[in-house]
């Protein structure tokens, strides 16, 4: 009869911790998470916060937070924390529990791995009673976006092409004379226009005389980017450590060029978000602002190919006979015949046009940015 009477006890204790701890052990739980940085390049490290409120005076048994993340994101190891990793997403699980009126903050070193812009907005939240009688469930929404930049690659990295363009550029930038900058008169020469002449000069001195131009201080650099790895490669690009590579040189030029007060450019021939074209270049301008805002364009690309590089190429020629004189940087894996010709177009129509190659993959593979670029992909296996 005592066993009877101890059963029927433990059990309504049971039944009543059921229902003081299940269903509404989430009532009064806050969640918050952030991130320590909204952007950042491939290979940095940020923070992801995690912040936990029970505002009961009862405690919370267990919780278990269950978020779905990039699997660009590589965490740091938490003895709490179960990680299943995909090839593009990773699911992570929590189990802890929490005493009454406590605040707890979590964080988690993050090695961001992998470019592009990436939205964290959802977690589901789990609570219960000590014996799994009653269990709560909550889906959070967290507005939440990390961008991830190409990497940089150091100066003295880059190709020797890309140094002895730089050092035409920077020559080029003092000897271009800008036609609507007037610095005096000098005498006329050989060659010189009859419209460039000064007659009240001439007529005060006896001897022709035309205006002296001053030079053209910032020339408007145009960066391309050709996504496809070949002249074959069909819409899905082949080797992707190449093309990002590729993204790789254009960051470093952009900064490069911008950091010397130039104004730089980008447009790609890569699949985007939106349907507008235009959403694909960004024309050369000055700052720091600039450079954000290429960096963010180059974030978004798409490993998928929008439209044939030539043709991209064709979409600079100016129309109706007018001129271009932006100089125009190709990073490219490949030169075909027709990006040949679509080089020639443009070089007819004034711009001066030179090419940047990025190393194939077998070039890639004998070198140590293979190994770097290697170690910066998703995982393709699963971790717990």
């Amino acid at each position: 009869m005592e066993f009877f009477w101890l059963l029927l006890i433990a059990g309504v204790v049971v039944l009543l911790q059921a229902l003081v701890l299940g269903r509404r052990s989430l009532r009064q739980i806050d969640y918050e998470r952030k991130l320590s940085r909204t952007y950042c390049h491939v290979g940095e490290d940020i923070e992801m916060i995690e912040i936990i409120q029970n505002k009961r005076r009862i405690p919370v048994p267990w919780l278990r937070l269950e978020s779905i993340l990039p699997a660009g994101f590589q965490f740091g190891h938490q003895a709490e924390t179960a990680i299943s990793e995909g090839t593009l997403y990773q699911n992570h699980t929590s189990l802890f529990s929490l005493s009454a009126l406590t605040r707890i903050t979590r964080r988690h070193q993050i090695t961001c791995r992998q470019r592009g812009v990436f939205h964290m907005d959802s977690a589901l939240m789990s609570a219960g009673d000590v014996f799994g009688l009653t269990r709560a469930n909550r889906p959070l929404r967290i507005e939440s976006t990390m961008t991830v930049y190409p990497a940089y690659t150091a100066i003295d990295e880059m190709p020797e092409a890309y140094r002895s363009w730089q050092g035409e550029v920077e020559v080029r930038r003092w000897t271009n004379e800008d036609p609507f900058l007037i610095t005096g008169v000098r005498e006329y020469g050989s060659g010189d226009p009859m419209n460039q002449i000064h007659w009240k000069a001439t007529a005060r001195t006896g001897q022709l005389q035309v205006y002296r131009q001053g030079y053209s201080a910032d020339p408007d650099v145009m960066i391309l980017l050709n996504i496809e790895i070949s002249e074959q490669m069909w819409r899905v690009v082949t080797e992707p450590i190449v093309a990002e590579y590729g993204l790789s040189y254009c960051a470093t030029i952009a900064a490069d060029i911008i950091g010397k007060g130039m104004k730089a450019g980008f447009g790609h021939n890569a699949i985007i978000a939106t349907e507008d074209e235009q959403d694909a270049r960004i024309l050369p301008a000055y700052g720091s602002e600039q450079l954000s805002a290429l960096l963010q364009c180059m974030a978004e690309v798409q490993l998928k190919s929008r439209l044939p590089f030539h043709e991209f190429l064709q979409s600079f020629v100016p129309q109706h006979g007018q001129s271009n004189n932006m100089d125009i940087l190709i990073v490219t894996p490949h030169v075909s015949e027709p990006i040949k010709q679509a080089i020639t177009t443009l070089e007819q129509a004034g711009s001066t046009v030179s090419i940047l190659h990025v190393p194939g993959i077998e070039q890639l593979k004998k070198s140590k940015i293979y190994q770097t670029m290697q170690d910066h992909q998703p995982r393709k296996k699963v971790s717990v």
